[in-house]
């Protein structure tokens, strides 16, 4: 930003900067801090952790801003209305504690601004919802654009924003794989071959078409399962949002979860999908704005790329890896114990380039219910392929943070102090990268605007889960085994019902995955347990005609067993026998618990498939009438040649995996 813009944003904003100094100035006497300045300097405000504290952006002293690569700067504070001391710590948030960092008006008036775009949203869409197929899935009336930027923004909850800054700290770049070969190739197998199948059925739900070509069982397993997924996933997203809120504001833990699950219970009340997709749009674009200068401000203070790769370094051998573990992302997978996270490359192609991902992507209805509002088939399978242009960017976003936080704590980066808290067992709490580097570099006004990111965010996931729970619950749970029969209004009723019961779940949840201190970990086990061994399911029944509703659910059994059994015999490395495994016994210890979730995955996809094939050629081959629209080869071909060269999915779906590609071989 231009020295004359900066200058005005700060007055504007309540603070200001002392100008740099000189060329060289750094290195004169009367700049430099003598020992006993140094020494008799009153302690900096910032968040409290165990072992020291965490400095804010801006002390209310002048700081001395040195380190390679960069003149030394000095800022004055925001000003003593912008923080106050912190409270000691609190023992219920394990080594973390709660901030008071205090906000200026325009960051309440920001904060403000968005909870009524988000609340008047609701109310405006609330005249469109008339029909249960209004309230779950927008009338199939949603624009590919739309429903594109719903798809990434259903997408952008917790385990995206919290959840992989802390996996950029804990793992390294080596985290951009759950994007470049963990969502993008399987974006794009989505809108090719499976949405014809999805959206042509004219399905509500996935379970829906589960029963379409298997059976009613293999629906209800799969229907109880995913319910439990969501309802997890989105006790993921409140569990971040009251964490934020705790650390950063002061607020209670419990009350700022409350506050905002009865926000995201509002809208979707008001308007259903519809209101939960437009905000969803709203949040794509808050998150992007929100998030940018966070990371520039953060890689101009350690140095710049070249400057986090040094630090980086450090990092590493530190840690006993080759210097460039935490900065390449190919380069060492040939073996588990090369890398910070655990895993060789079959383990990682296997388990997450295929096995997760697939599953994910291609299985999991909070995604495909955005695809399913298009207006159109042609506009259903051009929603993926609009989502990954920004997933293929979004790394830069949500994975360069955590890999500079990281570099500042442990590596020598930058030249202001800087700290991530620790867990109550000693252990770095990764899940607070965000909101301690917030704290530590925005100021007043842009701390407004990257706070309602994060909460943006955090609402984003929340309300895709919840959406996608009471559709699944009272289409596939209700609907067929507890009230069949009712009319059109009764379901639309129990819908709005079942969103209450979705947040109140969902709040209960939140409180298992303090266990965890990465939020990602916790939720690729839960995919491990229940989408690895679906995907295997809709693997066979959509490109082996032979597949029977019997071998279906037998293998879904089978893989969701077997993924229990592995979990139950594994362990990463430094856990108790409990949450993370073990609790069977102990037969092998993994380097990490990623590399515990994806050989689960592994071993849950394996048993589902060979239990289906092998149950199914035992069985009865179902009726071919039966299965057309339903099958690959009993499906007729799409004709894309009416559409322009630029909206066929083969073509943007090409352009996707050759972006992929080509930044896998840049970062490799």
């Amino acid at each position: 930003m231009p020295r004359a813009a900066w200058a005005a944003w700060a007055a504007w904003a309540g603070w200001t900067c002392n100008p740099a100094p000189p060329a060289g100035a750094a290195a004169r006497p009367e700049n430099r801090a003598t020992d006993r300045e140094v020494h008799e300097a009153p302690p900096r405000r910032g968040f409290v952790v165990w072992g020291g504290r965490v400095p804010l952006c801006c002390g209310d002293e002048n700081r001395e801003r040195g380190g390679a690569g960069r003149s030394g700067r000095r800022r004055r504070a925001r000003g003593a209305a912008r923080a106050d001391d912190l409270a000691g710590p609190s023992p219920a948030r394990g080594g973390a504690v709660n901030g008071a960092i205090r906000l200026a008006a325009v960051d309440w008036a920001i904060l403000a601004t968005y909870f009524a775009f988000v609340l008047g949203i609701g109310v405006v869409l609330t005249r469109g919802v008339r029909t249960s197929e209004d309230f779950f899935l927008s009338g199939r009336h949603i624009p590919a654009w739309v429903a594109g930027l719903a798809f990434m923004s259903a997408n952008l909850g917790a385990q995206e924003v919290i959840g992989m800054a802390a996996s950029g700290a804990k793992y390294g770049m080596m985290t951009s794989h759950f994007y470049w070969i963990g969502a993008i190739p399987a974006m794009v197998f989505l809108a090719v071959f499976m949405m014809p199948f999805y959206y042509g059925s004219r399905a509500r739900s996935v379970p829906e078409y589960l029963r379409l070509r298997f059976d009613e069982k293999t629906r209800g397993f799969n229907a109880v399962s995913f319910s439990c997924m969501t309802v997890m996933s989105s006790g993921i997203s409140m569990y971040a949002m009251g964490l934020l809120l705790n650390l950063l504001l002061g607020w209670d833990f419990g009350a700022s979860m409350w506050l905002c699950a009865g926000i995201v219970l509002a809208y979707i009340l008001l308007g259903g999908l519809t209101s939960a997709i437009y905000n969803e749009v709203l949040q794509f674009f808050l998150i992007v704005f929100g998030f940018a200068p966070l990371v520039l401000l953060g890689l101009h203070d350690v140095g710049g790329w070249a400057g986090l790769q040094a630090a980086l370094a450090r990092v590493a051998t530190a840690q006993g890896f080759a210097p460039g573990a935490w900065s390449d992302s190919w380069r060492f997978l040939g073996s588990a114990g090369a890398n910070p996270m655990g895993v060789e490359w079959f383990g990682l192609a296997m388990g997450l380039g295929f096995v997760l991902s697939f599953g994910y992507w291609c299985t999991d209805f909070l995604i495909v219910q955005r695809a399913m509002a298009a207006e159109s088939m042609a506009a259903a399978r051009r929603t993926p392929l609009v989502a990954t242009l920004p997933k293929m960017l979004f790394p830069f976003l949500v994975i360069v943070p955590g890999m500079i936080a990281v570099a500042l704590t442990q590596g020598g980066g930058g030249g202001a102090p800087f700290v991530l808290p620790d867990k109550g067992d000693g252990t770095p709490n990764f899940d607070l990268v965000i909101p301690v580097m917030l704290g530590h570099y925005f100021p007043n006004g842009l701390l407004g605007l990257g706070l309602t990111a994060l909460i943006a965010s955090f609402m984003s996931g929340m309300a895709g889960n919840v959406t996608a729970f009471n559709t699944v619950w009272t289409n596939d749970i209700y609907q067929p085994y507890l009230h069949p029969g009712a009319g059109d209004r009764h379901y639309l009723w129990m819908g709005r019902v079942a969103t209450l019961g979705g947040v109140l779940l969902s709040l209960g949840a939140a409180y298992l995955v303090s266990a965890f201190n990465n939020i990602m970990d916790v939720l690729q086990l839960v995919f491990a347990f229940i989408n690895a061994p679906l995907f295997a399911t809709f693997l066979l029944g959509m490109f082996w005609r032979r597949a029977n509703g019997d071998g279906a659910f037998t293998g879904l059994l089978a893989g969701t067993a077997v993924a229990a059994l592995h979990h139950g015999l594994t362990l990463p490395p430094h856990a108790l026998a409990g949450i993370k495994g073990g609790w069977l016994g102990l037969v092998h210890v993994y380097p990490s618990e990623m590399a515990q979730n994806l050989w689960t995955a592994i071993f849950a996809f394996a048993a589902c498939f060979l239990t289906t094939v092998v149950v199914s050629l035992l069985g009865r081959a179902p009726p071919r009438a039966a299965l057309a629209g339903l099958v690959y080869s009993e499906t007729a071909r799409a004709d894309d040649g009416a559409l322009p060269r630029w909206q066929r999915p083969a073509v943007l779906g090409a352009l996707a995996l050759g972006g992929a590609l080509a930044l896998n071989w840049i970062f490799r």
